[in-house]
């Protein structure tokens, strides 16, 4: 049987990338870090990848109402041993608990781009939309004239 040279995620990498998802998100939401930093912040886990082998486990975070996540990030990673240890008793089933990583999570200020791009007037232009679009336009009107 040969290996597939796909390089997208295998199911197994899928599901223990989630449950370690919710691990730290648990330990986060428990308040177990004594570190200034993240005692204020509030942190959404939105992903974690998992490494091939299982033995590496990245996850990609976005602190809320914080403007530079470097600082954010960077307590993490400073503390991810003693997260480590934290997350251990509910990854038990695993043979090795994974080492953590913290990365920022860009995804969210990409789609904000994304969406005030597509709402510039020259794109709106481009699409044939030259006034704003009325979502009354198009629902269906009574027989007495009423929308």
């Amino acid at each position: 049987m040969t290996k597939s040279s796909s390089s997208a995620p295998s199911q197994r990498m899928l599901r223990v990338g989630e449950q370690v998802r919710a691990a730290i998100t648990q330990a986060l939401q428990r308040g177990d870090i004594r570190d200034p930093v993240l005692s204020n912040t509030l942190i959404s886990v939105t992903e974690v990848r998992m490494s091939p082998d299982l033995t590496v486990a990245t996850a990609y975070v976005t602190p809320l109402g914080v403007e530079d996540h470097t600082a954010t990030i960077a307590a993490l990673n400073k503390n991810a041993r003693f997260i480590r240890g934290r997350v251990s008793p509910d990854l038990r089933q695993m043979r090795v608990i994974p080492e953590l990583r913290f990365r920022d999570d860009t995804s969210f200020a990409n789609y904000q781009h994304i969406d005030q791009l597509l709402k510039s007037p020259e794109v709106a232009r481009d699409l044939g939309h030259s006034d704003p679009v009325d979502p009354d336009a198009d629902a269906p009107s009574s027989p007495d004239g009423e929308k």
